[in-house]
């Protein structure tokens, strides 16, 4: 028998918080990122067992690790302004909910996560995610292109590119980038067991492969750029050795992406556009518009996810798309949170960076890897993808945990326990009576709309729809039942009753009264979406109440003046008046110069010439 004793096992609870954390970026990652209110149902559940456990641990200590405090300023901050400043604040709730749970993951990894055990579980889970996640980009790329997580089909605009078991391939090349420089390190760094050097040197294998079929020029020139970036800051070494490696990472970079340009055809049409274009032709679009949102609302920003519903006064004439978010991260959060929120947030990550920027070893690898994603939040919002925020928070509390010692924590007394089970309890009780109802509503009202939009899509017949639009109605009805503050739910359910006179008819005046009431509710809640103003308007013109429609009308048209379909509503509500058909025969014509494709103004328009 040996002397020496036995090396001490992790308790049970640290283990269980490593499988709540394991398990929610599992669940989260393999359901497209956690982008679908419906997945984020088990999400929550996750996330709230994580924290209960973690606080209810009568072993944890006293004392948290500074660097978890740093970000609670801006918590509050963001609930603060989604309380009070933001025009939709049904979806700034969601939004502050995926900040609260990136910081819950970040605070209970560098707090309840300490066992070396744990640790190297966790990094290991990370990196066969990362390798199944690129297996799955394989198979999309040499397979199935059009194929996705969840039984969805991909996007026409990433065809050819690989999202793995996101539907952003943007998602999986930062994926890849993140966990590509410390697998590297185990990889390819001396003192490494044979086994342990093959089984790391296949997992790099499949994370460079992933990183190519994503086809994101944006994670290639992020990665590049870490690696050129990373020995200016090195410790133990003089400044002219720093730009030596930097120049040095930064010539293999640029050799390997000649390698693939000059291989990969795919590849070769990215750089092409690349350089075509200038560098970005529509993110400059949407930057724009962030930063004269931000401008207009400098201190507190905009509101929480406001981003999307504020662009439309700045979208140009004939840009399409419908954005959501701001494609970077750090202008999105001005324009959202302005320069208070930004400074809280970025301030506080730019702390814990440089107590981590000296790391060496694997957590200087992995900091290499959290630099790429950082810089990659240049253009796009990895941020808002649920899985994504969680991993990074993982990541970074390992490499803090490492390269930033907290010093030792004594025992919770009785009341800083009993302080920790209230917190434990009221985790529960928030998941489970008030962030459950309104994912539920969501996913529910998610669901119903599609339904309706492939209906417009498809030309299908309405009024032959009656049992599909009845469903839809019922659905509706359960989304603003199940989170009454949700403004797009109760828009939503106005459409549908204005569907529903299609089947009926008769029942159209009836329904109108319904309509006008529950986009009035829309409008109260939320006055800055043109879409509710429609719905409302669509429910005055039903009543034949034909001038309180137009001013409704007109309103979404100053809301959204370079939105097609608020045009074709303005002519549709037009045209019901035989002395208004020449001024709706030109509202049509400017909604086809905005989009050619606009079927039903197509219709419109011929129909009331056919008429003039």
């Amino acid at each position: 028998m040996s002397d020496h004793p036995p090396p001490a096992r992790a308790p049970a609870l640290q283990w269980a918080r490593t499988a709540l954390v394991s398990a929610n970026i599992l669940w989260t990652t393999l359901c497209l990122g956690g982008f679908l209110p419906g997945t984020r149902i088990a999400m929550t559940v996750l996330t709230a067992a994580l924290v209960a456990v973690h606080f209810a641990d009568p072993a944890r200590g006293t004392r948290a690790h500074p660097a978890g405090w740093l970000f609670i300023p801006f918590l509050a901050f963001a609930a603060a302004n989604v309380a009070w400043v933001t025009p939709v604040r049904w979806l700034g709730w969601f939004d502050w909910l995926n900040w609260a749970q990136a910081v819950a993951v970040f605070w209970v990894v560098l707090n309840g996560v300490e066992d070396p055990a744990c640790r190297r579980f966790l990094c290991g889970f990370l990196i066969c995610l990362g390798a199944a996640a690129a297996v799955l980009a394989g198979y999309q790329h040499f397979a199935r292109p059009g194929w996705l997580m969840l039984g969805r089909t991909q996007a026409a605009q990433f065809m050819g590119r690989s999202s793995g078991p996101f539907g952003i391939p943007n998602s999986l090349g930062v994926f890849m980038a993140l966990l590509i420089p410390p697998v590297g390190w185990l990889a390819l760094g001396p003192g490494r067991r044979p086994a342990l050097r093959a089984l790391c040197g296949a997992a790099l294998v499949l994370l460079a492969a992933g990183l190519v079929f994503a086809v994101s020029r944006g994670a290639w020139l992020a990665l590049a750029a870490a690696f050129a970036l990373r020995p200016l800051v090195s410790p133990g070494r003089s400044l002219g050795r720093r730009v030596a490696s930097a120049v040095a990472a930064l010539a293999a970079a640029v050799a390997v992406v000649t390698l693939l340009y000059l291989s990969f055809p795919l590849m070769h049409v990215r750089v092409d556009q690349l350089v075509k274009d200038a560098g970005e032709r529509t993110r400059p679009i949407l930057w724009r518009g962030a930063w004269r949102i931000f401008e207009a609302h400098p201190v507190m920003g905009a509101g929480g996810a406001s981003f999307d519903a504020l662009f439309e006064p700045y979208r140009p004439e004939g840009y399409r798309d419908q954005p959501i978010y701001a494609h970077c991260d750090y202008v999105n959060t001005l324009a959202d949170y302005g320069a208070a929120g930004f400074l809280l947030l970025f301030g506080a990550a730019a702390c814990v960076a440089w107590r981590c920027a000296r790391a060496r070893g694997l957590a200087g690898a992995a900091f290499t890897g959290l630099l790429a994603f950082a810089l990659h939040l240049l253009v796009d919002f990895h941020l808002k993808i649920p899985a994504l925020a969680m991993i990074v928070a993982a990541v970074s509390a390992l490499v803090t945990a490492e390269s930033w010692p907290a010093g030792t924590r004594p025992p919770a007394g009785g009341a800083a326990r009993a302080a920790a089970a209230c917190v434990a309890a009221a985790a529960l009780a928030l998941a489970f009576t008030w962030v459950l109802p309104k994912y539920r509503s969501e996913e529910t009202r998610r669901v119903a709309r599609e339904r309706i939009d492939r209906m417009a899509e498809t030309g299908a017949d309405v009024s032959a729809e009656g049992a599909a639009v009845a469903d839809i109605q019922g659905a509706l009805a359960t989304a603003v039942a199940l989170d009454p503050t949700n403004a797009q739910a109760w828009s939503d359910r106005a459409y549908a009753d204005s569907l529903r006179a299609l089947v009926d008819p008769r029942q159209t005046a009836q329904l109108g009264i319904q309509v006008e009431g529950e986009a009035h509710v829309a409008v109260g809640l939320c006055p800055v979406i043109a879409e509710f103003w429609i719905r409302r308007g669509t429910g005055f013109d039903m009543q034949r109440r034909w001038l309180d429609g137009g001013h409704c009308f007109i309103r979404a048209l100053r809301l959204a003046p370079f939105r097609p379909d608020v045009w074709y509503y303005q002519a549709y509500h037009l045209s019901l008046v035989s002395n208004e058909v020449g001024p709706a025969i030109a509202d049509a014509s400017f909604c086809l110069r905005l989009d050619p494709g606009f079927r039903l103004a197509q219709a419109l328009r011929q129909r009331l010439e056919t008429q003039h």
